[in-house]
């Protein structure tokens, strides 16, 4: 089993599909219009550490990826946990974090909360490249002009009042991001560390024409086996006894 949701995860999938070996990609099912994928694709939590287990002991699961997004602590700190109750060897397959250059301004802060706080300033145009989940966390600051870029139309009210809002869903390239935070006047960019190449453009972009970023560092997730690229899930599997058909 695969828990996905990112780039990583659907060219994972694609690969297990063309090597015919029999798996399921499992989404948190938070954008409304999910990609379309090479494997069966189950959507929902699965209620927690104890749901997850049970669901592997079901479903025959021999092998779990853990290929979520580097921010979804949560899932992640569950998949180790039942994947070791049930006796189920896990592997994460994971983006490296970007790094900070000498031609980046980076405001280093450890979670939402001190990007929160990192804006407790004067008015100023913000690019918030958070995810729609955090918005409500940004109230305490309402001075700011926000620029939102979510894969999905809001269906209610935001809670900043003050926001311009982007439909898209990407990998993003450098120019059209470029010229997003210059079309919008951006003053300064928060984002996750979530690291890979579908969402660096905006980091690159920032770099180019001297904008701070606001940079929140990734959760800290129990100790687990992991590998940044596909081909070294396909040699795990090999090596914890996965037919691969090769």
């Amino acid at each position: 089993m695969i828990l996905g949701g990112t780039l990583e995860a659907t060219a994972l999938s694609q690969r297990l599909s063309d090597l015919g070996v029999e798996a399921v990609l499992s989404l948190a099912g938070r954008v409304s219009q999910p990609k379309e994928q090479a494997l069966p694709v189950r959507v929902g939590g699965f209620g927690g550490v104890d749901g997850l287990q049970g669901y592997l002991g079901d479903h025959s699961i021999t092998h779990v990826i853990d290929a979520t997004h580097p921010f979804a602590c949560q899932m992640s700190r569950n998949a180790v946990a039942a994947c070791s109750a049930a006796n189920v060897p896990l592997v994460a397959l994971t983006r490296a974090p970007w790094t900070q250059t000498q031609y980046d301004t980076w405001v280093t802060v450890p979670n939402i909360t001190g990007a929160v706080a990192a804006l407790d300033q004067p008015a100023k145009r913000v690019f918030l490249a958070v995810g729609r989940m955090h918005l409500e966390a940004f109230a305490p600051n309402p001075q700011h002009h926000y620029l939102l870029r979510l894969v999905d139309p809001p269906t209610g009210a935001l809670p900043l009042p003050n926001t311009t809002t982007v439909i898209d869903r990407g990998p993003f390239s450098f120019d059209d991001d470029l010229k997003l935070m210059r079309d919008h006047n951006i003053d300064v960019v928060v984002s996750k560390n979530s690291g890979g190449s579908g969402a660096v453009a905006k980091i690159l972009a920032a770099r180019k024409i001297g904008l701070p970023v606001i940079m929140i560092d990734r959760p800290v997730l129990p100790s687990r086996r992991e590998t940044h690229s596909v081909d070294g899930v396909l040699d795990w599997l090999r090596g914890h006894g996965a037919d691969l058909g090769v």
